[in-house]
């Protein structure tokens, strides 16, 4: 049973075991829970500083969202003492609002003991622009969150609790969600899958790991570099005892690490493909996945000529033209509104065009992952799932052990007999894209993939993608997936034109933020048109030269900001020398600037290349 207490009754000397540059105004120590059969957790202690930014991390399961209710006082743990300094609102966004009893999402925002003032609600509603007078029943996921979103705000909390926020969000309202955090003047604590979101706002990480809380004074852009240190750390004591055995059990970290030494090499391959597209474009365990695929003969997959789409007096798209190639990661982003499920559903020949046509190659054969699981079912195993019931599956052609196949989705072996209504919502997402991924195909397609998914499961994803041989779409709104992933991105404004840019978010957001072109020069004379040189054959000897020497040198900027991130990975780094931290964040930050000037750079080259003949 909890003992709650406030942080006025206890001494001067039971606060010395927090540190000193963090005033601590919520705690837990000795937290332990029993969960099913056994504990889900024992003997953390946990505390939150009155200015803290902190992204909570952890594997689908391993307890993150329990860990908030427990925080925010809504359940009761079985250990552990509790403790608040007196006047502190806790206020917890949860990743799903429960909207029972509640006919409008005005009644929902203004609901509960302690309900914010509705003057204050409709204020931050309209800035997210949602009408609060929408029925709950018919609200949809980005209508829920939103008002959430609006009611959490509202109630002035002191410390916040958000619980994976960006869920069902699209771009401008995850960006006016950064806005207002980073204007906070109380503590927050996140938990996400958005990388972006985690890098840009925390500053402070909590790993929940097998049972564990370890803390870092570094934010989520340093996190895999300590994470990596902490397991290198591991297996060095491991094999120092020769426990072979506690190396087995420890299948899934040593996964996640080689996963990541891959990653350098994944991305290598898309920026390749990246060059390669823009160029056709012209001037203007260890977890590994495999999706059946066929060999399309036709290069071309989907072609889209002329595409016109309007809806009443809105034309979403106009003129929209497109030749999609096997091979293709395509990345569909905009505000909500701006018609990318309709984009999505034109592409895969769900719904007609109005103007225009839409050409399908005819042994396309396409696998769809949405949001709404429903293949899933509460009451089947998930060996059912699976396996029919069975104890194997077939993939690529080959028989695989249904435990073996889950151990390669990041799950424990023996979940095979578990059922589908006790997995977490991240784990169900995981299981429903086993399944799919058996199956035989050569297009994917993928709405709002990451949601619900854990980071080390987008991991796993993001290589999926990589290593698929056929065509894939995605509409997403997470930036840092789609850089790590599309080769294509095609961007919605709701004016009806479609920015086609090879490359991922960032690249369609370099190119909105873009000055416009001058307008352009008269034509000259005849006269000057017999002095003008001969066109340009071939590369000057300085574009040669960048051309030929920048990727080792996009290399070498990786392997430096690499290394300044392991440095910066340092827990007591902060704690003993801050100017020293805030220097390798300012070279952290430059050095990724350098190697992304240097990647488009050679982008712009490689265009160059294609276009004189190579």
């Amino acid at each position: 049973m909890t003992c709650a207490v406030s942080f006025s009754d206890l001494s001067r000397q039971s606060l010395v075991r927090f540190p000193a540059m963090s005033a601590p105004v919520l705690s837990y120590e000795g937290l332990g829970l029993v969960q099913g059969s056994g504990w889900l957790f024992r003997e953390l202690d946990v505390y939150v500083g009155e200015r803290d930014r902190l992204a909570l991390i952890g594997r689908n399961g391993a307890g993150k969202t329990t860990l908030f209710k427990l925080l925010a006082n809504k359940i009761d743990s079985d250990e552990g003492r509790r403790t608040i300094v007196p006047g502190t609102n806790v206020v917890l966004l949860e990743q799903e609002p429960d909207l029972t009893g509640c006919e409008t999402l005005r009644d929902y925002a203004i609901s509960g003991d302690s309900p914010p003032q509705l003057h204050e609600v409709e204020a931050i509603a309209d800035q997210l622009g949602i009408d609060l007078s929408r029925a709950c029943a018919t609200a949809s996921g980005g209508e829920r969150r939103r008002a959430a979103i609006a009611r959490a705000l509202s109630l002035s909390p002191d410390v916040l609790l958000l619980d994976e926020p960006t869920n069902h969000l699209d771009l401008g309202a995850i960006e006016w969600l950064e806005n207002w955090l980073n204007r906070f003047s109380g503590a927050f604590i996140v938990i996400s899958h958005d990388r972006t979101f985690l890098t840009r706002l925390t500053r402070e990480t909590l790993w929940i790991d097998r049972g564990k809380v370890r803390r870092a004074e570094v934010g989520f852009g340093g996190f895999e570099a300590w994470q990596e240190k902490i397991f290198a750390e591991e297996e060095r004591a491991a094999h120092k005892m020769d426990a072979k055995l506690k190396i087995e059990l420890h299948w899934l970290e040593r996964g996640v690490t080689a996963r990541r030494k891959r990653n350098q090499g994944r991305l290598e391959k898309l920026n390749q493909m990246r060059a390669t597209r823009a160029a056709m474009m012209g001037p203007t365990g260890i977890a590994k996945m495999s999706i059946e695929s066929d060999d399309v003969r036709s290069k071309s997959v989907i072609t889209a000529e002329g595409v016109s789409k309007t809806y009443g007096d809105r034309t979403l798209f106009k003129d929209f033209t497109l030749r999609i190639q096997r091979g293709d990661r395509i990345g569909i982003v905009g505000s909500n509104g701006t018609g990318k499920t309709t984009l999505l559903k034109l592409l895969t020949g769900e719904i007609a065009p109005d103007t225009g046509s839409i050409k399908l190659a005819k042994s396309l054969n396409g696998i769809v992952i949405d949001q709404q699981r429903a293949l899933l079912s509460g009451d089947k195993r998930v060996r059912d799932v699976l396996a029919d019931g069975g104890d194997w599956v077939t993939v690529l052609g080959e028989k695989k052990h249904i435990k073996g196949y889950l151990k390669e989705f990041l799950f424990d072996p023996e979940l095979s007999e578990a059922r589908v209504a006790t997995l977490s919502g991240g784990e169900q997402a995981r299981l429903l894209l086993a399944r799919e991924f058996a199956r035989h195909s050569n297009l994917l397609v993928l709405d709002e993939p990451t949601n619900d998914l854990d980071l080390e499961t987008l991991d796993l994803l993001q290589e999926v993608i990589s290593d698929y041989d056929g065509t894939v779409l995605i509409v997403s709104h997470d930036r840092d997936f789609l850089d790590r992933t599309v080769t294509l991105t095609l961007g919605l404004s709701g004016s009806g034109k479609v920015d086609i840019v090879a490359g991922g978010y960032a690249d369609w957001e370099k190119q909105r933020s873009a000055p416009k072109a001058a307008p352009a020069k008269p034509k000259p004379a005849a006269a000057e048109v017999l002095e003008r040189p001969k066109a340009q054959t071939k590369l000057s000897y300085k574009d040669q030269r960048d051309y030929d020497l920048l990727p080792a040198r996009v290399e070498e900027l990786g392997a430096a900001i690499a290394d300044a991130e392991t440095k910066l990975s340092d827990p007591d780094l902060y704690a003993k020398n801050p100017a020293r931290f805030a220097d390798l964040t300012k070279e952290i930050e430059k050095l990724r600037a350098e190697r992304d000037a240097a990647e488009e750079r050679w982008l712009m080259l490689a265009e160059m290349v294609e276009t004189l003949g190579g």
